[in-house]
């Protein structure tokens, strides 16, 4: 018997584009989806159970375009493929049906319809948690610059504070000025349940490097503690030798 399989007929993520080759015209739309995936790489390096995309289509219909968030994280997702390829897109065909939990859209210069629009088709097709980060353009756009969303029965609501805590994925997302790739500003970072940002590569190299600066320095007073104690045992062994004494006779 012939066993049908649905799959067979729909197109994978080799036959779809990867974006909707729309260009950024914000560098922010691309150093903050990296910062971000940075810092999850670290928190959750043990983890083979989620994946961060960044300027990515998710198709979620065969016959229809992709929407490419600037970020996006899902979980319950195989974090490597098995045949050791990257995916090209975000097929939800190809990822047992899981809707990313968390989008991200970055407003650039251009108006990129993420009040109206975009929120429409995230909350279609069910993204619960939906952040549209607007430092630049909040006034033009008559919003706030950071803003988070919950869907609840199928509308976004709108969460207070800074950060905000998402415990379906257990993480909160909040912003804050902070140094990326030589930037000093405010980006945008995870967080734990009590508030506590999580750092960044940058901070971590930074903090590994002052270790390990430590570690020298104090290697280095130990050397030089044993050095004067060796200085001091000998001059004691000098004077008294010059009065006669000799504690190798003893």
């Amino acid at each position: 018997m012939v066993q049908y399989n649905p799959l067979q007929y729909l197109p994978s993520a080799e036959d779809l584009p990867d974006s909707d080759e729309t260009p950024v015209d914000n560098e922010l739309q691309i150093l903050i989806p990296i910062l971000l995936r940075g810092i999850l790489a670290l928190l959750w390096t043990d983890r083979r159970d989620w994946f961060f995309g960044v300027n990515m289509g998710v198709y979620y219909e065969a016959d229809k375009a992709a929407i490419v968030p600037d970020a996006f994280l899902s979980l319950g997702v195989e974090r490597f493929k098995p045949n050791g390829k990257l995916r090209l897109s975000y097929v939800l065909w190809q990822e047992n049906n899981i809707v990313p939990q968390w989008a991200l859209e970055v407003v650039s210069k251009t108006p990129g319809s993420e009040y109206d629009d975009k929120m429409t088709k995230y909350a279609q097709l069910g993204v619960l948690y939906y952040v549209i980060y607007n430092p630049d353009y909040y006034r033009r756009d008559q919003h706030d610059p950071f803003e988070v969303y919950r869907l609840e029965n199928g509308v976004y609501v709108r969460q207070t504070g800074n950060p905000v805590w998402m415990p379906e994925i257990e993480l909160g997302i909040g912003c804050a000025v902070g140094i990326h790739e030589g930037y000093t500003r405010e980006w945008l970072y995870w967080y734990d349940r009590q508030g506590n940002r999580f750092p960044a590569p940058t901070n971590v190299i930074e903090q590994e490097r002052q270790r390990a600066n430590l570690a020298e320095q104090r290697a280095e007073l130990a050397e030089q503690q044993l050095k004067q104690e060796r200085q001091l045992r000998e001059e004691l062994l000098n004077r008294l030798r010059e009065q006669g004494i000799n504690l190798d006779d003893f």
